[in-house]
């Protein structure tokens, strides 16, 4: 798939998702799909490199999803809501279709310097980074009969002239009782990237956009999911040849009032760990706590066995204008990674590190009542192990009607040589950068139901 280029970078937020369609939280964002690290990008970018190099500093800019800045339980009542694509099963009666249409121009600008201001010598340099992005999204959703539905979602993007392929699958309904879906889609189990296991990939191999076919069957007060996933470029016509191109899943979930509890496996042979993993979640009163471990058996190699685990909470204050939130996870498997998707604004990154031993996260977000519907954030987020940080305090406002400013200031802060020095979230990995954004965007659906 060709890449997607976009102009800016912000704040990267959770490692977790509280929800998918929401489109008003700071805590989802990943400023590690941004960068990709300075060394990982895709080889289309660097012909482009190649043949045209301010279309490559353009590229690398800033790749960021901006509406994921608010995308999850913190919302707004002036929010922008994008066609929903339910995961779950839901029965439907009657046929129809609903198209989509969705449109945003962005500008950035990003003055940055090698050194932290506390840092300058003499011998710091500034550098400058612009540049400009154009993204057009279209989407079809077709429910064709009572009992199946196809969806799909295509882009246009400028610089680049490029077209990509977004979701594309269809649901099936046999019988009230077994839910299929097939296609290319993304499926996302816990609420940690290191716990979502149908993200992993393995060091070598195939780990590009996701092939899913799988059934979900409701038990009670919950249910079960099985599934087969590969990262083989079928859109690119190759096809699976081999069974370690296929991974094998199954989960079981049960929502209680007052506890949602999942338990998964992923195996995947000769190439990765066979994973299980237990998630936790709960609500008391405002505040949303979770708990998840994971169990990594290195059935490919040396049958070692390693542990993972994570709890975080979040809480809304004061009639919901402050929002904080907070993460402890420890990685006991090591250097492991994960796919991330790309978004309407972000191109998928084919492979991000989870940092290994302890990592802490801390996020709050407060909401100003007034014009322009302010927010002001900061996120902070240290790896013991690094011994280096990273914050990113910021705001964002809408002057006008469909125009949205957002402006932040990734920096690094303790060991120079720990992973956040050098891998700071910043358009082009600057220790310290100050980074605005202005974007334009709306969106229009037309439905026959």
């Amino acid at each position: 798939m060709k890449k997607f280029s976009v102009v800016f970078i912000l704040i990267l937020f959770f490692s977790f998702s509280l929800s998918a369609q929401e489109t008003d939280n700071l805590f989802d964002i990943d400023f590690d799909s941004i960068f990709n690290g300075s060394s990982a990008k895709k080889n289309d970018a660097k012909s482009k490199q190649a043949k045209d190099p301010s279309l490559a500093e353009i590229d690398n800019l800033l790749d960021a999803d901006f509406d994921s800045l608010f995308d999850g339980s913190y919302t707004s009542d002036n929010k922008e809501i994008k066609t929903p694509v339910n995961t779950a099963p839901v029965k439907v009666n009657r046929k129809g279709i609903t198209f989509g249409a969705s449109y945003e121009f962005q500008g950035a600008f990003a003055p940055g310097w090698d050194l932290a201001p506390w840092h300058f010598d003499g011998t710091e340099e500034r550098t400058w980074g612009q540049g400009v992005k154009m993204v057009s999204n279209l989407s079809i959703n077709a429910q064709l009969s009572e009992v199946f539905k196809v969806y799909t979602s295509l882009g246009f993007n400028i610089p680049g002239f490029s077209f990509t392929l977004g979701d594309f699958f269809f649901d099936y309904n046999f019988f009230n009782r077994v839910f299929l879906r097939a296609g290319k889609y993304e499926q996302s189990w816990g609420h940690s990237d290191f716990t979502n296991l149908l993200a992993r990939v393995p060091d070598v191999g195939p780990f590009g956009p996701s092939y899913i076919v799988k059934a979900d069957i409701p038990i009670g007060v919950g249910g079960f999911q099985a599934l087969v996933l590969t990262r083989v470029d079928i859109a690119g016509n190759k096809i699976p040849e081999h069974m370690n191109e296929l991974a094998l899943g199954a989960k079981y979930n049960i929502a209680l009032r007052w506890l949602d509890i999942d338990i998964g496996v992923l195996h995947q042979r000769y190439v990765m760990p066979t994973r299980g993993f237990l998630s936790l979640k709960t609500t008391l009163g405002k505040t949303e706590l979770y708990n998840e471990w994971l169990v990594a058996v290195n059935t490919h190699t040396d049958n070692a066995v390693s542990f993972a685990g994570n709890i975080g909470a979040v809480r809304d204050f004061f009639g919901d204008k402050l929002s904080v939130g907070g993460e402890v996870f420890y990685n006991g498997e090591g250097n492991t990674f994960f796919y991330k998707p790309e978004t309407n604004f972000t191109d998928a990154v084919d492979k991000v590190n989870v940092l290994d031993q302890f990592q802490i996260s801390f996020n709050i977000l407060y909401r100003i009542e007034g014009k322009g519907d302010p927010r002001i954030f900061t996120s902070v987020k240290f790896s013991t192990a690094e011994k280096s940080y990273q914050v990113i305090p910021g705001f964002k406002f809408t002057p006008f009607d469909n125009v949205e400013v957002y402006c932040a200031v990734p920096m690094a802060l303790g060991d120079k040589d720990g992973y956040y020095y050098r891998h700071n979230e910043d358009i082009l990995n600057r220790p310290f950068s100050i980074t605005t954004l202005i974007t334009l965007k709306g969106s229009v659906y037309a439905s026959s139901f």
